[in-house]
């Protein structure tokens, strides 16, 4: 059964009486069938207008639906002989990030990826995608793997933000961020990353310091959660729109301010209405990327992506 979002009301009517009359139509003689026609061509016409002109806040919430696909069904659909290697040799795993060796059309590579999880045993198993210290940890292992055997790395990008418990920062939040950070900039080899959800604050950032920044057209990348910067900002988390619409984090935003370097498209209704047609796109984005990248050199590769972030740092400073 569909989740509607807040906005979508006119949809879910049209939605259930599409239903209704299809179980009608199989139910008896009565010929409707020019009727569900009608309703469904009303019906994509509804959501082509309503996802055409989404606010920011409207995208935090399709950013944020359960049935949008995650990081398991990318490695399970993109990705053969896929490897998970758990485990940051120093604490524990942590299952808000997993990753391990893989082969994307006949190429081998790693792929990372936050699993934010769609029912409330997989959320509560993968943290609801906020990963700890030992997350990143294990990001940082897999990726210094990956630049020893000279794998190309891909991330998905799906968090709230980084687990802001008190274990957590015991066990060095901050400095698992930075050192995350730190070895992405530093790998020889490409470094692709999709944004396929919510991309939150230091959390997101760890894995999506990369070659290539790209997003969903419906995803969101934020230094901080409406909700979080509603707080802060005005003590009332009940504000986020507000919050949403002045951070700038949609994908249209940040590929004008030069954040990241692509938008994926999204079939009509957001992904999670087809993930199979989302997948592939993102599949065909990740192809070009690295065909693109197979030309650069190591050495040309990593003064490119420091200098990427070095020219965000002058803007923001300007700005």
């Amino acid at each position: 059964m569909t989740a509607y979002l807040d906005f979508e009301t006119d949809i879910a009517d049209l939605e259930t009486k599409i239903a209704e009359l299809k179980s009608i139509s199989d139910q008896s003689s009565i010929d409707i069938l020019d009727e569900i026609a009608r309703l469904e061509r009303k019906l994509e016409e509804s959501l082509v207008s309503t996802y055409r002109k989404l606010g920011a806040w409207q995208k935090v919430q399709v950013a944020r639906h359960s049935s949008r696909p995650h990081f398991q069904e990318y490695s399970s659909t993109l990705f053969t002989d896929y490897v998970p290697l758990s485990g940051d040799r120093l604490y524990g795993d942590d299952p808000a990030i997993s990753g391990g060796f893989a082969r994307f059309h006949n190429q081998n590579c790693m792929i990372i990826g936050m699993d934010r999880g769609h029912d409330t045993d997989s959320r509560l198993k993968h943290n609801f995608g906020m990963a700890r210290p030992e997350g990143y940890r294990k990001a940082i292992r897999l990726m210094e793997l990956a630049d020893r055997f000279g794998l190309p790395i891909i991330t998905f990008v799906d968090t709230p933000g980084a687990y802001p418990g008190v274990g957590a920062e015991e066990r060095g939040q901050a400095e698992a961020i930075a050192q995350s950070i730190r070895v992405s900039l530093d790998v020889r080899v490409p470094l692709i990353s999709v944004v396929i959800g919510e991309g939150g604050s230091g959390g997101a950032i760890a894995l999506a310091t990369a070659d290539v920044l790209l997003m969903l057209e419906h995803a969101v990348y934020s230094v901080i959660s409406p909700e979080g910067c509603a707080s802060i900002l005005w003590r009332d988390a009940k504000k986020a729109e507000a919050a949403a619409s002045a951070l700038a984090i949609t994908a249209t935003d940040l590929k004008k301010h030069r954040v990241i370097d692509g938008i994926i498209p999204e079939p009509v209704g957001g992904a999670h209405r087809n993930p199979a047609a989302t997948i592939e796109n993102v599949d065909l984005a990740i192809q070009n990327q690295l065909a693109t990248q197979r030309g650069i050199s190591s050495v040309m590769r990593q003064r490119n992506r420091v200098a990427r972030f070095e020219r965000m740092t002058v803007h923001a400073i300007a700005g």
